[in-house]
């Protein structure tokens, strides 16, 4: 059996020019420059203090680069970018109408794309080319489907007709959940450095490249600091209810301070809610930690498919 998801809440920026590359080089905070084409990369976006404004993954074409982030985002971020364009050759434009992103997956998602003729990746990151359609594969098996705007009519009926289940993109938000894959919402927007959030565990933190906004407070992060949080994932049994900003208590740090915050929610299982967390990591060590107040729905750890630090 296989899923599939429409992702339509999802936003695309496009750079293309001879200097797209070099220009969000010193703009992200993962090593674009050593990016090869046809592959896929996470990446972040920093302020001048180093804390996160956006989360991407990345799409490196022969002659375009290609941001995705939360469609709420898209806007603001590319504005943003585009003011330091200055003097450089490149071109920064919104791409969300001329792609239809797909996620796709299950034990039988190879098997779908067989039958839809794609080519699957060779490897993870690896995106598979063919005429009318680009695939990625994603960490925890999975695949994202990326095609020109006037085949998606034709993708989405084809998908209905191999794949059993259509999802909501809720099902798609799990899965990066599951896959401890951090996602920065207007909620969430310049709250944490990289590390808070695992991007240097997903491949999405270069410390060898050069300047990038917020660069310098990431580094010393890196060499000078312990941190003292550390991105989680949670169940929550029983709520109505689990957003992005929600803050966690634990008895070490008492009632009127939290310990940490939902960061990222994806659909429900049954009655567990499930999420990604910045947690102090004595809090999260010790296990006593509640949603919204020290009397709050007691917060299980669950497992990530990479270790956390202690």
């Amino acid at each position: 059996m296989a899923d599939y998801c429409e992702l339509d809440e999802v936003g695309l920026i496009s750079f293309t020019g001879d200097e797209a590359v070099s220009f969000l080089q010193a703009q992200l905070t993962s090593d674009v420059a050593g990016l090869g084409v046809g592959r896929t990369q996470y990446s972040g976006y920093c302020s001048p203090k180093g804390r996160l404004l956006a989360t991407f993954l990345l799409w490196r074409f022969d002659d375009e680069v290609v941001l995705q982030l939360p469609a709420a985002l898209r806007e603001s971020v590319q504005d943003r970018l585009s003011r330091y364009v200055l003097r450089s050759r490149v071109k920064i434009a919104d791409a969300t109408a001329r792609y239809g992103l797909f996620g796709l997956a299950g034990a039988d998602a190879l098997k779908a794309l067989d039958t839809l003729d794609a080519r699957a990746p060779a490897a993870l990151h690896d995106v598979g080319v063919t005429a009318e359609l680009r695939v990625t594969q994603l960490p925890v098996d999975r695949y994202l489907l990326l095609a020109p705007a006037e085949r998606v009519p034709a993708l989405r009926e084809a998908l209905d007709n191999v794949v059993a289940t259509r999802q909501d993109s809720g099902h798609w938000a799990a899965l990066d959940v599951a896959a401890g894959i951090p996602v920065i919402t207007a909620a969430t927007q310049d709250a944490y450095v990289p590390q808070m959030v695992n991007l240097d565990l997903v491949g999405a933190v270069s410390y060898a490249k050069g300047c990038y906004p917020g660069q310098e407070i990431v580094a010393r992060t890196h060499y000078l600091g312990r941190l003292k949080q550390r991105m989680y994932r949670i169940g929550v049994h029983g709520v109505a209810a689990l957003e992005p900003g929600q803050p966690l208590f634990s008895p070490e740090f008492g009632a009127d301070q939290a310990s940490g915050a939902v960061l990222y929610t994806g659909a429900v299982a049954g009655d567990v809610r499930e999420a990604l967390a910045v947690v102090q990591r004595n809090s999260a060590q010790a296990g006593s930690v509640r949603l919204g107040s020290l009397d709050g729905p007691a917060v299980e750890f669950l497992s990530l498919p990479y270790s956390v630090p202690d």
